[in-house]
């Protein structure tokens, strides 16, 4: 999908509608103010509906709860001519505005126009599960699901630079931003709105914030316990196939767990490496075997995971440095032979205090009582002790306050190491841009929760989402993630840290309400993720691929190769482990061959 509204050429006609035209592309949709003929044929382009002769409305995801919503309207007089959920969208709006979208279930982005009022209006889902970007130029709007069918579009945009000494700290770029200077993100749990000719308009209508309440333990564990049920049935309302991402940890098992009580068919799937310690795939074949499931596995090679990597970028626009991408390819492609719906657990770290970090308070609450001058002095200490020093980072942490340092799950590189290769460094580009605003809107609130908000409104919908959405839609793929429900995070964003987080384990709250669901190995098990052994095969398997890339790579405009080679050889060699930089680089090397290079 993508659309394009161009200046008129002369002023609109009272009975002026837009034009659209499905002939430029198969996913594609073209309208232009300055040519006022409807040409839309509904039974063909499902995602597309005109409603009362005023509202064209382009919907990409899906409205969980679409069902009630019909019902309500039903009440108010709505007539419906179809059994869409976008003509229940369409309904809605024409009767609520832009304060629809604070009802809608589900994940989504819209886009409206007003052939009424001459207005675009776009929205995109609360958590940022579905993308929508766009152009913003004076003389014409675009808009795509997809950055790429702007671009081909438009041709040839401007690289941006900016975008890029972002994405080496945080290993994907942030939002609103795109490698693609003219091309903007929408941000999660926002719309746009747009007149031709007139300045583009910004709001908020969902702000994923904390507020504790304290309450009754056992009352919240039933409480989620609900609200988890609901969600999951919601989220598999209509579906005959149902399958899920199924890995050894708590989030996929509790949702397998409860799925299978509305159809015990479900099929699970489960990939992993012949390397020690990284792979789920034996935890996973126990737990679907306790839960009675089937379970599907696939052991991926280093070859093939490399192989895949330019398939991979392709599909994901921008360069995402998240190694677990390609699993997760593997994981979409496999269970794509057996459904086209899948559950994932997207959202339970981020909602219910699931990353390691966010214990670190426990850890450094011996810096909390030392006097400031002692800080201070200790923190100079930190920067003189050199790398690799047990004790370094315990240090520079308990010494530097949590805004200065902490950007989100992922911390690439910091600023000064930036700035001895990225040749387009600017000093006043520095990642705490990103995440100031944030800190500052959470500047009382309990350390951990100050590191969710972060990690919700960056880490999420800029890594963990996109490599969802993009990975399953590159096989066909449904992705589901009953996690990320609205209904879940006005449960979730109540819970004090005490019953979320303890000294030896993250989630408590969340692993206690799943007891009832999921077998008991499963619960006090700790958090692997997507563990993919990068660190290894650089050293090893993958050294020579690597070395190759960096030295075939077309991207000495912008990075020093030689710093980049002496990270590799470094890594290779043992004085450092600096895979996770590797591969940020590699990653966006490869991103430059396919989409600068043009490379096949």
């Amino acid at each position: 999908m993508y659309g394009l509204i161009g200046v008129p050429k002369s002023e609109p006609t009272e009975n002026a509608q837009v034009s659209f035209d499905f002939k430029t592309s198969n996913n594609a949709s073209i309208y232009n103010d300055s040519i006022y003929q409807l040409e839309l044929d509904l039974e063909k382009e499902e995602n597309f509906t005109l409603y009362k002769g005023r509202f064209v409305v382009v919907l990409h995801g899906k409205i969980y709860n679409h069902k009630q919503l019909r019902t309500e309207l039903m009440k108010k007089g709505c007539i419906f001519e179809t059994s869409s959920e976008i003509e229940v969208v369409a309904a809605l709006f024409a009767e609520k505005g832009v304060d629809a979208f604070r009802e809608l279930r589900g994940m989504f982005a819209i886009v409206i126009w007003d052939n009424q009022e001459k207005t675009l209006i776009a929205a995109r889902d609360p958590f940022g599960i579905r993308s929508l970007y766009y152009m913003d130029r004076e003389e014409e709007f675009l808009f795509s699901y997809l950055k790429e069918e702007i671009i081909n579009v438009k041709g040839k945009l401007s690289f941006h630079d900016q975008a890029l000494q972002h994405y080496l700290s945080f290993q994907y770029v942030p939002t609103p931003m795109t490698l693609t200077k003219e091309i903007s993100r929408l941000e999660p749990g926002k719309y746009l709105i747009k007149k031709p000719q007139q300045p583009l308009q910004l709001y908020r209508y969902f702000h994923a914030t904390f507020q504790p309440v304290d309450g009754n333990e056992k009352q919240i564990i039933n409480r989620i316990q609900e609200v988890l049920v609901d969600s999951v049935n919601t989220h598999i309302q209509d579906v005959d196939k149902i399958g899920a991402f199924l890995s050894g940890g708590i989030d996929s098992s509790l949702l397998v767990g409860i799925a299978k009580k509305f159809d015990p068919s479900i099929k699970t799937f489960s990939v992993g490496f012949e390397e020690d310690g990284f792979s789920e795939i034996p935890i996973a074949q126990r737990t679907a075997a306790e839960l009675g499931v089937e379970n599907r596995s696939y052991i991926i090679k280093p070859e093939e995971y490399v192989n895949s990597l330019p398939t991979i970028i392709r599909f994901l626009g921008d360069p995402l440095a998240d190694p677990s991408c390609v699993p997760l390819y593997f994981a979409a492609k496999m269970a794509s032979e057996h459904t086209n719906v899948v559950l994932s657990g997207e959202g339970a770290d981020e909602l219910f205090g699931g990353y390691h970090i966010y214990r670190e308070f426990e850890s450094l609450k011996l810096f909390q009582h030392l006097p400031a001058t002692l800080l201070k002095w200790l923190n100079r200490m930190s920067k003189i002790i050199p790398e690799g020093v047990i004790g370094k980072s315990y240090l520079a942490r308990g010494t530097t306050p949590l805004k200065e340092r902490y950007i989100g799950n992922a911390k690439i590189f910091e600023e000064k190491d930036k700035k001895q290769f990225l040749k387009t460094y600017q000093e006043e580009n520095h990642y705490r841009l990103i995440t100031d605003d944030l800190f500052q809107q959470m500047i009382e609130e309990h350390p951990s929760h100050q590191m969710q908000y972060i990690d919700i409104h960056t880490w999420l919908p800029g890594d963990i989402l996109v490599k969802a959405d993009r990975m399953s839609r590159a096989h066909s793929l449904s992705l589901r993630a009953p996690f990320l429900d609205k209904e879940v995070f006005l449960v979730a964003r109540k819970i004090p840290v005490k019953y979320k987080i303890s000294e030896k384990q993250t989630k408590q709250i969340l692993r206690k309400a799943a007891k009832d669901f999921v077998p008991e190995h499963v619960v006090e098990r700790k958090k692997l993720g997507f563990p993919v052994p990068t660190r290894k095969w650089l050293r090893d398997e993958l050294f020579d691929w690597a070395q190759e890339i960096i030295l075939a790579s077309e991207t000495g405009y912008l990075l020093d190769k030689s710093y980049c080679l002496k990270l590799l050889i470094d890594h290779a060699t043992g004085k450092r482990d600096n895979a996770r930089k590797i591969w940020t680089i590699l990653v966006f090397m490869v991103w430059h061959q396919v989409h600068m290079e043009k490379q096949e």
